[in-house]
C-alpha cells in the first residue's frame, strides 16, 4: 500500500475509496454487535424540525463507549493510523466511532458538509467501515461530488439534487472510505430491509473536538448541540 499515493490522491478529490482494507471476519463480528443493538426497526432520536428539513433518517450508536472492544481494531489499525497521519499530519486527534443505521424506506441523507467550510484548516475526516455490502439493491450508496473540499459552502438549493459530477460510492463488506468532511456528500434511500456503517471520525491539530457540531446542508445550518437550525439558507438566498 502506496501511503503517500494514497494520500495525494484523497487531496486531489476529497475522498478515498479502498476495498478489501478489513477482514470478513471482522466485519462480521462488528455486523453481529450492530444487529443485536438495533434490531431492524429502532427509533429515530432527531427532533422533527432536522428529520424535515435535512432528510436525514440516519440513526448513530456509539459503541465504544460500551466497551465493545470488536470495534476498537479498525481504530488501532497500523495501516489506517499511517494513512490517517499521512492525510491529517502529526498530532491528529480521535472523536469518536459511531455507527450509522438506516431501516427500509428511510431517507439516507441530504447533500450536506459535516463542518462549517470557511476556515479549510479546520475539519473532520470521515473514515467509514463497511461490515455489509451497500449496492442499488440495498439502497443507501453515498454520492459524493470530488473536489468539492476545495470550494468553500456547499451551494444553495435542492437538497437531493442531481449533480452531472456525482460520484455514486457503492462500497462491499471490508472496504475502508475517508472522506473530507468538506467534501459535498449524501446518501440515497434505503431500499433494503437496512443500511450500516461505522464511521472512525477525526481531525487535524488544532482543530476543536465538537468541529461536527455545526452541519451545512444546501437548505441550513444546523446545530446538534442545541437542536436548532441556526441559518435558513434558502431564505437568506431569497
Amino acid at each position: 500500500m502506496n501511503i503517500q499515493k494514497l494520500a495525494s490522491e484523497f487531496w486531489q478529490q476529497g475522498f478515498l475509496v479502498i476495498d478489501n482494507f478489513f477482514d470478513n471476519e471482522l466485519m462480521d463480528n462488528c455486523q453481529q454487535h450492530i444487529m443485536t443493538h438495533f434490531g431492524e426497526d429502532p427509533d429515530f432520536v432527531h427532533n422533527e424540525e432536522f428529520l424535515k428539513k435535512s432528510a436525514t433518517d440516519v440513526i448513530p450508536w456509539f459503541p465504544q463507549e460500551q466497551g465493545i472492544e470488536d470495534f476498537d481494531i479498525p481504530n488501532n489499525d497500523q495501516r489506517l493510523k499511517a494513512l490517517t497521519q499521512a492525510i491529517l499530519g502529526e498530532n491528529w486527534s480521535n472523536l469518536y466511532a459511531m455507527v450509522m443505521f438506516s431501516k427500509r424506506g428511510s431517507k439516507g441523507q441530504a447533500w450536506h458538509q459535516d463542518s462549517p467550510p470557511e476556515d479549510k484548516s479546520k475539519f473532520n475526516l470521515n473514515r467509514l467501515v463497511y461490515s455489509m455490502d451497500i449496492n442499488e439493491h440495498i439502497g443507501g450508496q453515498t454520492l459524493v461530488i470530488p473536489a468539492t473540499h476545495l470550494e468553500g459552502a456547499i451551494t444553495v438549493g435542492d437538497i437531493n439534487q442531481d449533480f452531472a459530477n456525482q460520484v455514486v460510492l457503492s462500497p462491499k463488506k471490508g472496504t475502508l472510505v475517508l472522506l473530507h468532511g468538506h467534501t459535498w456528500h449524501r446518501v440515497l434511500n434505503i431500499k433494503g430491509q437496512y443500511r450500516v456503517s461505522t464511521n472512525y471520525r477525526c481531525c487535524p491539530a488544532g482543530t476543536p473536538s465538537d468541529i461536527t457540531d455545526i452541519a451545512v446542508y444546501r437548505n441550513m445550518r444546523y446545530q446538534f448541540s442545541s437542536g436548532t437550525v441556526i441559518e435558513d439558507r434558502l431564505k437568506q438566498h431569497e
